[in-house]
């Protein structure tokens, strides 16, 4: 199997969620926009990759609200990847600074989380309350540099 081609969420505004998501979605390289009709007549906006690869859909709840609960069954979170780390530390400036304003909350991290080893994440909410998180995964080069980098460290503190 290859790659999530695209994932569709139902938010209570549209408006809202466009502009929340454009501003957590744009700088991790989901540039492009394009609109749909979905098969109940519905507006539906793709927020795509650059390239074309992979993209994330809004669309205006139709059924009865109900908060949003990711124990049952559904998505529990969405992650999407950060290419640095600098890019998961900016996602939480841009969260305190806009996103909590948009209806966003910040759940924790920006930090390392025990999973692997350099596993730097952000978890939020968005304005629904669906959790989202940004993730920074190291790469094999990139874990051996801060090995070198810690290495040095530890050799200019010994006597």
């Amino acid at each position: 199997m290859e790659a999530i081609d695209h994932l569709d969420l139902v938010v209570s505004d549209l408006e809202r969620g466009l502009a929340f998501y454009r501003g957590l979605l744009g700088p991790l390289g989901y540039v492009s926009e394009s609109e749909i009709e979905g098969e109940r007549g519905e507006r539906v906006v793709y927020l795509g990759r650059h390239g074309g690869s992979g993209a994330l859909s809004l669309r205006a709840a139709q059924a009865h609200e109900a908060p949003y609960d990711r124990y049952a069954i559904g998505i529990h979170h969405v992650c999407f990847a950060a290419s640095i780390r600098a890019r998961v530390d900016a996602t939480a400036a841009w969260m305190r600074e806009i996103g909590e304003r948009l209806g966003g909350k910040i759940e924790s991290g920006p930090q390392e989380y025990e999973y692997t080893p350099g596993y730097y994440a952000l978890f939020i909410h968005d304005p629904d309350g669906i959790k989202l998180e940004i993730l920074h995964r190291p790469t094999e080069r990139d874990l051996a540099a801060r090995l070198s980098e810690l290495e040095q460290r530890l050799a200019g503190l010994e006597p």
